[in-house]
C-alpha cells in the first residue's frame, strides 16, 4: 500500500513552518482506495506570497483543526504504507517534525516520484510537478493545494508503475524501504529495525569484524542509502561485505559524533579511512609569514590540515576571527580579515600595536596569537553542556574543565538538580580528550547546536 501525499505549509522551513493543509490518497497499486483532505489551522499567520501561491488565506484556517488534532487520523490512515510524494524529503520532514513537536516519532519507508521519474523517465527538461505533468499531458486542478497536486502525483505515479509493473515495494532503488543488501546473510529483520533516529551505525562482514561505522540523523534512512547508492567501486565492495548492522541511539547528534569519532580511532575500520568532519566545513588555520609573523585565515578544510577550530560556514569563521581579533589587539592584516599593502584599520584606531608595519616586534604579537589559537579551540575553559537525549526527559550532558572534554553521558531530570562539575564527574563516564573531539564540541556550541550551555 501507498499513501501519496501533499501538503501546503506557511513556507520552505520544516523547522521553523507550519503545515496548512495535507491531501493523502491511498494506493494499493492498481488505484486509489482512501481519501483524505484537510486544511490546518498552523496557529500563526500565513505569509502574503504563500497566499498569492496557494490561495490559502488566515480566514480559510482559522476554523480549521489544527495538527494534533489530525495526528492520530494520519498516523492511522498511513500505517503499513510507504509515504509517497513529489520530492518527499520536503513533505516527509514537514509532517515528521509536525509529529516530532508534540513528542511522537513518525517513521515511514518512503519513495520520492521525482527520483523514479528521472530513473524511469529519463531526458526530461524538468523534473517539477508542474513542468513533467504538462510534459506528460497530466492535468492538474487546483495547482499549489493540496489535493490538486496530490491527485497530479497520483496519475504520475500510476503512470510510472505501469513502467514498473512489479511496484516499489521491493527492488527499486529510488525506494527507501527496499531491501537490496547485496550480501544474502544481511537479515531483511535487522534492516527493518533500524529507527528513524539519530545515532551510530555499524557494519560487521562475516568474521564478525566492524568495516565500517557511521552516524546519521535517521539511522534507517542513513544505512539503507549504503545499499542503494552504490556509486562506487569502494560502495559495491562494502555493500557486498556487510552481514549484520548494529547500531546505538543517542538522541543528541553531538552525541553521535563524538561516539562515532572515538569508535573509528578505537575499531580502525576498514572502511573508515579517516575520521571525516562534513558538517564543519571551515576552519581556522594559522601560518608565519617570511618576517617571522603568525598570521590567521579562516579558509575550507581540508583533509591534509588540522584546524584549530571549525565552523559551519565561511561568514562564521570571520565573524568569530573579528572577535579574536578584537579581543587581543590582533591585525586584522596578518589575520586575513582585510588585507593591506600598509597599516590596517585597527592600526589606525590604536587597537592593532603595529604588527602590520613591522614595528610591534614578532615575538610579542606571536604570543597573543597563540594564545588566541588556545583559547579558540574552546568558547568556555569549564562549562556543562546540555543537549537533547534518546527519550523524553532525558538529557544528555557534556563536562569541560580547563578546555579538556572531561565527561559525558545521559542524565535523568531527577538526577541533574546539583549541576556542579564534582556531581557530574560521579554520574557521567570519563571521556578521551583529544582534538577531533574538541573541534566537534567547540563546533557545535559555538554554531548554538545544543540546548543550553553553562560556563562555570
Amino acid at each position: 500500500m501507498y499513501a501519496i501525499i501533499d501538503i501546503e505549509t506557511t513556507g520552505g522551513n520544516p523547522y521553523r513552518d507550519k503545515i496548512t493543509e495535507i491531501a493523502v490518497f491511498i494506493h494499493d497499486g492498481e488505484k486509489v482506495v482512501r481519501e483524505y483532505c484537510t486544511l490546518i489551522n498552523p496557529e500563526r499567520r500565513i505569509p502574503p506570497f504563500i497566499t498569492r501561491m496557494t490561495g490559502i488565506t488566515d480566514e480559510m484556517v482559522a476554523r480549521a483543526p489544527r495538527f494534533f488534532e489530525i495526528a492520530k487520523d494520519l498516523v492511522e490512515l498511513t500505517k503499513d504504507t510507504v509515504f509517497v510524494a513529489h520530492n518527499v524529503s520536503f513533505d516527509y520532514n514537514f509532517i515528521r517534525n509536525e509529529f516530532k513537536s508534540l513528542g511522537y516519532d513518525y517513521s515511514r519507508d518512503h519513495l520520492c516520484t521525482v527520483k523514479i521519474s528521472r530513473k524511469l523517465l529519463p531526458g526530461k527538461k524538468s523534473y517539477s510537478l508542474g513542468r513533467l505533468c504538462e510534459d506528460l499531458k497530466i492535468g492538474i486542478n487546483n495547482r499549489h493545494r493540496a489535493a490538486g497536486d496530490a491527485l497530479a502525483t497520483v496519475q504520475l505515479f500510476e503512470l510510472l508503475l505501469e513502467k514498473h509493473p512489479d511496484g516499489f515495494l521491493n527492488g527499486f532503488s529510488g525506494s527507501l524501504g527496499t531491501h537490496q543488501a547485496i550480501n544474502p546473510a544481511l537479515k531483511k529483520e535487522q534492516l527493518d529495525a533500524l529507527p528513524q533516529k539519530t545515532g551510530v551505525y555499524y557494519f560487521f562482514n562475516e568474521k564478525e569484524e566492524i568495516i565500517y561505522i557511521g552516524k546519521s540523523k535517521s539511522l534507517r534512512q542513513r544505512v539503507m542509502s549504503h545499499f542503494t547508492n552504490l556509486k562506487s567501486v569502494k560502495a559495491l565492495e562494502m555493500a557486498g561485505q556487510v552481514c549484520r548492522v548494529d547500531f546505538q541511539e543517542t538522541g543528541s547528534e553531538l552525541a553521535a559524533l563524538l561516539l562515532e569519532s572515538e569508535e573509528i580511532k578505537r575499531h580502525q575500520p576498514l572502511f573508515n579511512r579517516r575520521q571525516r568532519r562534513n558538517f564543519f566545513n571551515y576552519g581556522l588555520y594559522s601560518f608565519t609569514d617570511a618576517e617571522g609573523y603568525l598570521n590567521l585565515k579562516v579558509e575550507k578544510t581540508s583533509n591534509g590540515q588540522n584546524p584549530h577550530t571549525s565552523f559551519a560556514n565561511k561568514e562564521m569563521g570571520r565573524q568569530f576571527l573579528f572577535k579574536l581579533v578584537a579581543q587581543y589587539h590582533l591585525c586584522q592584516n596578518l589575520s586575513g580579515l582585510f588585507p593591506t599593502s600598509g597599516a590596517c584599520f585597527q592600526y589606525a584606531v590604536k587597537q592593532c600595536l603595529g604588527a602590520c608595519l613591522g614595528i610591534e616586534p614578532a615575538q610579542s604579537y606571536n604570543q597573543r596569537v597563540k594564545e588566541a589559537i588556545e583559547n579558540a579551540s574552546m568558547p568556555a575553559q569549564n562549562m556543562i553542556i546540555i543537549d537533547k537525549g534518546r527519550h523524553y526527559g532525558e538529557k544528555y550532558l557534556v563536562l569541560i574543565e580547563g578546555g579538556r572534554f572531561s565527561a559525558a553521558g545521559y542524565a535523568e531530570p531527577g538526577q541533574m538538580q546539583a549541576m556542579t562539575p564534582a556531581h557530574l564527574e560521579g554520574l557521567l563516564k570519563p571521556a578521551n580528550d583529544n582534538r577531533d573531539a574538541r573541534l566537534i564540541i567547540s563546533g557545535f556550541v559555538r554554531n548554538k547546536r545544543v540546548e543550553k550551555v553553562i560556563p562555570f
